[in-house]
């Protein structure tokens, strides 16, 4: 590493021009020379595009001025519509052509010696791999924390249900922004800021409906929350190189590419799509490192997520050490300290005593390990099939004609009790004395309207849709429980997981959704046991065979269905049981299917279904398990 410099300049609202003419505010941040000024020469430069303030953004970690004291000239860029810059937010679609554009400017300063570097999480890491798909010329390295593949097939909508979170984001980020175009009128700062309806309570009066909620205030956020509402077949629409990076990887960068990710992330599923991709298809290296987090910059260095502690070796040490090990090795050539890293680096949830950690979560363990591939070659993937006393096993049923039906009112959804989100939240009024969002910062008004991460499957207060007496999900009628027998050695579990299913419905239309439990025996910690969520999914059945097209079901009929879990990675301990629910809704990490077949997000009725799934020898359900042999 470079050693530090002891001073930064700033160079601040740098208006950069894009191809249509809108300026885009950039903040540059460059060491310091003997004399006071910039340094004169030329500098590898590291980018970082946000939608979340660049000056706030910069603030709290201060990344940014760190890279200038370690030798890299640091631009960091409001995105289009936000704060200082100009035009109009339009979902993720403008990053491709905005960091085309951005690149370009910043190849051609001469503080500036051709070679750039990007870093960023979750939106900013959209615009990192939507400016590579856009064949970004100059990029040298890329660090695309928590960040989308295919959002059609997951991270926005997901195989035809649409994740609310972006909804949501749509709904708090509006009232944040505090761009002087976005709300030229001076009523609609106050109106958006001081004691608005909440997404928590216009979640309670879905779907939400055209110039009725606050978003009619600031069109730009009305106009694409709606469209990613409505618009839910595959088409051009969702092809865009900006939310769907995959589908052009033909100009896609050969640039070192670090991806991170979490198990209990909203883009576990993304990351490793673009790593296998990546790597099939581009020079790189192209690297992954996943842990046990939630999503986030700040959650790496954390040791739990949701209600569940991993031991203190589960959270990195500084994932800014991280950035600048990649950018040395990868942009200024500089010789690793350590052997390269491989391919693949995973945290193995699971094997700890099942005892109360720090803060009272399950001590539920863990530990890295090295791998070079991903899916593991070592993989076994293993059919273990739904029976009807309940059990899961790997032996295939017997009886011909087994089923289990059960009851689906979209008017009483089971509640979402952690798992794989982000952004499902709400901003609080303003504090006590401020009208000027600008003099207060997101997260001191922000509150989560959905928990992320690991939790016992037990309705509780603080959980949206739970209500007193808060008993356990899997004692509600709507979800079918099918678990195996106390485990008599360890299992590892580790890699994609798919739930194949043979269904039938009352209605034209419904939903899926299945989730994989770990289930710890009772304990003195635990004298009920706990049931750990791992992973998710879900598929609206119009979808079931084409995203390109919808399809309704002819009640009555039997059709196969395929809900693909995201990716985990756990270690089952002898004694525990391995358990699948399956059921129709998982609200509000998912919209609620009306069951009606009318235009998504358009519905005004709703119907209650009575959902079928078969688990005989003629209808074998199953989920094949990426089982890994023990060493």
């Amino acid at each position: 590493m470079a050693p530090p410099a002891t001073e930064v300049a700033v160079e601040r609202d740098v208006l950069v021009p894009m191809r249509d003419g809108v300026r885009l505010a950039t903040d540059i941040y460059r060491p310091v020379a003997r004399d006071g000024s910039p340094a004169g020469e030329s500098l590898p430069t590291l980018l970082y595009r946000t939608p979340y303030d660049k000056t706030e953004v910069e603030q709290a970690p201060g990344w940014a001025s760190r890279f200038a004291q370690h030798g890299y000239a640091a631009v960091v860029q409001d995105c289009r519509g936000c704060f200082g810059s100009e035009g109009e937010v339009d979902f993720v679609f403008p990053e491709a052509d905005d960091g085309y554009d951005t690149v370009a400017w910043v190849v051609d300063q001469p503080w500036c010696d051709g070679r750039v570097g990007t870093w960023g999480t979750s939106w900013s890491g959209w615009t990192q791999t939507a400016l590579a798909a856009a064949g970004a010329q100059g990029v040298a390295a890329m660090v695309p924390n928590m960040s989308g593949s295919n959002g059609h097939a997951s991270t926005v909508r997901h195989a035809g249900a649409m994740e609310l979170r972006f909804i949501a984001w749509a709904f708090w980020h509006s009232a944040y922004n505090t761009q002087v175009d976005l709300k030229a009128h001076p009523w609609v700062d106050p109106a958006l800021n001081l004691g608005s309806t909440s997404f928590g309570e216009w979640l309670q009066r879905w779907p939400i409906r055209p110039g009725v909620t606050q978003l009619a205030l600031v069109p730009a956020y009305e106009r694409w929350a709606f469209e990613l509402l409505t618009h839910a077949d595959y088409d051009e629409y969702w092809a865009h190189p900006a939310i769907h990076p995959l589908a052009h990887l033909d100009r896609f960068t050969d640039a070192p590419t670090l991806l991170v990710g979490g198990w209990y992330d909203s883009y576990t599923r993304a990351t490793f799509e673009l790593f296998t991709a990546l790597s099939r298809d581009k020079r790189g290296p192209i690297r992954v490192l996943v842990g046990p987090w939630t999503h986030g910059q700040s959650t790496v260095e954390e040791a739990f997520a949701g209600d569940v502690w991993f031991g203190h070796e589960a959270a990195l040490p500084s994932f800014w050490d991280l950035h600048l090990r990649w950018f040395d090795r990868w942009i200024r050539d500089l010789p690793a300290a350590e052997p390269d890293d491989p391919p693949v680096r995973i945290f193995v949830m699971g094997g700890g005593p099942g005892t109360r950690g720090p803060g009272g979560r399950l001590h539920h363990g863990g530990c890295w390990r090295d791998e070079q591939e991903w899916p593991l070659a070592r993989t076994r993937c293993a059919p273990w099939y739904l029976h009807g006393d309940g059990g899961l096993r790997p032996d295939p049923p017997t009886a011909d004609e087994d089923a289990t039906t059960f009851r689906f009112d979209p008017s009483n959804p089971v509640p979402s009790i952690g798992g794989s989100v982000s952004s499902l939240a709400e901003i609080g009024p303003l504090p006590r004395g401020l009208a000027d969002p600008r003099f207060a910062t997101r997260n001191e008004r922000m509150s989560d309207i959905m928990r992320a991460g690991g939790f016992d499957q037990h309705e509780a207060e603080g959980f949206f849709g739970c209500r007193p007496p808060y008993l356990p999900l899997a004692a509600r009628p709507d979800v079918l429980v099918f678990q195996t027998d106390p485990l008599t050695e360890d299992l590892e579990v580790t890699g994609p997981i798919e739930v194949k299913l043979w269904v039938a419905s009352t209605a034209v239309d419904t939903d899926i959704t299945a989730k994989l439990i770990d289930v710890y025996p009772p304990s003195p910690a635990y004298p009920y046991g706990y049931a750990l969520n791992l992973t998710d999914s879900i598929v609206r059945l119009r979808y079931r065979d084409d995203p390109r097209s919808a399809a309704l079901l002819d009640p009555g009929d039997v059709v196969e269905v395929t809900v693909e879990l995201y990716p985990t990675s756990n270690l089952f301990v002898a004694g525990h049981r391995l358990r699948l629910d399956v059921s129709s809704s998982n609200f509000p990490r998912f919209d609620v299917n009306p069951n009606t077949g009318e235009p998504l997000g358009q519905e005004r009725r709703r119907v209650a279904a009575d959902n079928t799934v078969l688990h005989g020898a003629t209808h074998p359900s199953h989920i094949v398990l990426p089982i890994i042999p023990p060493s």
